[in-house]
């Protein structure tokens, strides 16, 4: 049995998945009405329609964390952006896609719908879905809304979304599609020849009906198999790294960036990096953080550590891991410890 089949979840067909997770929707989120059941790219997935998909009937799940740690975090910062994963749209926009959606924001439609979006922003090991060379394409609109267009690209081999925010300047465009008529349905077929593994597909619905275009990031494995968000997106251990050779401990920094506040509170994101020796494991200090919840890491009063799968890290490179706090994160600080 391969990872992929020991994770993945049967897919939904397109009208249970409109009916089900948006009946209850519609009843516990404020200003939700039948008018906001509109749609996403089905195939390849998209980030937050990918978690319902292998996790909705089971998201409380505590397997997760390890099992497909990127999900875990998406469910855990905002379990609306897997229910409402046909809502990612931003309006007044008037085509100016990138005038107006900010790099690093692009998955979260420029943060869109009160930041209900924002964690699919986050770079890590998202589960990439293994796509041929050529292949289609499927957009499925549960409203009928139509299409002016789709406008499809394609992250830059040098781009890494196990490390980085996605922006403009990261994407090829591949097309822009002609108008669809008002179907359950777009396809559009993609060739991604001279592209080869994890990338992400992004795809820009302009709807027909009103401006209300949806921002839509796709992991993809191009030529390869499905990758499993439990490991380093190259497949390599990533203690693979140099080794101290001295006993020493290698060392390590973090760095806080807030991602979203409101009275009382707010999200952060912690980038945590090895330092010129490859590290088995971390810990973090958040200094003025009063930590309500966390993901991708272990919180334990005001310190974070690794969870199994993002603790060995190579000289150099990176992990992430979130937080909600309570107060004012002005005064937020951290200090990284390897372990």
């Amino acid at each position: 049995m391969s990872r992929t089949t020991r994770w993945r979840k049967a897919a939904m067909p397109a009208t249970a998945a409109l009916v089900a997770p948006f009946a209850f929707v519609a009843v516990a989120t404020v200003g939700a009405s039948s008018a906001t059941a509109h749609g996403s790219v089905t195939d390849p997935p998209t980030r937050n329609y990918g978690c319902l998909e292998r996790w909705g009937d089971d998201h409380l799940n505590p397997e997760m964390a390890e099992a497909d740690p990127m999900c875990w975090g998406a469910w855990q910062a905002e379990p609306a952006a897997m229910w409402n994963w046909n809502g990612l749209y931003h309006e007044g926009i008037n085509h100016r896609h990138e005038e107006l959606i900010p790099d690093g924001q692009l998955c979260s439609g420029g943060q869109t719908e009160g930041g209900r979006y924002d964690y699919l922003d986050t770079p890590g090991g998202w589960y990439a879905t293994g796509v041929d060379h050529q292949f289609t394409l499927t957009l499925t609109d549960g409203a009928n809304h139509g299409a002016d267009y789709l406008q499809i690209y394609v992250s830059k081999p040098s781009f890494d979304p196990t490390t980085e925010r996605l922006g403009w300047d990261d994407l090829d465009l591949l097309q822009v599609t002609d108008s669809y008529p008002t179907t359950s349905q777009y396809q559009a077929e993609v060739d991604l020849t001279g592209y080869d593994g994890r990338a992400v597909l992004y795809t820009v619905w302009q709807v027909s009906h009103a401006d209300q275009p949806y921002y839509l990031c796709s992991d993809i494995n191009i030529g390869g198999e499905d990758i499993v968000g439990d490991g380093p997106a190259d497949g390599e251990d990533p203690g693979d790294g140099e080794d101290p050779g001295d006993g020493t401990r290698g060392e390590c920094t973090a760095e806080v960036t807030v991602t979203n506040a409101w009275s009382g509170g707010y999200q952060a994101d912690v980038t945590v990096t090895a330092g010129d020796a490859a590290i088995d494991g971390w810990d973090v200090v958040v200094d003025g953080a009063t930590i309500t919840q966390a993901w991708n890491g272990s919180v334990s009063g005001g310190t974070v550590s690794n969870v199994g799968w993002n603790g060995s890290l190579a000289a150099g490179t990176s992990t992430s891991f979130g937080f909600l706090g309570d107060g004012d994160p002005a005064a937020l600080s951290t200090e990284c410890s390897a372990t």
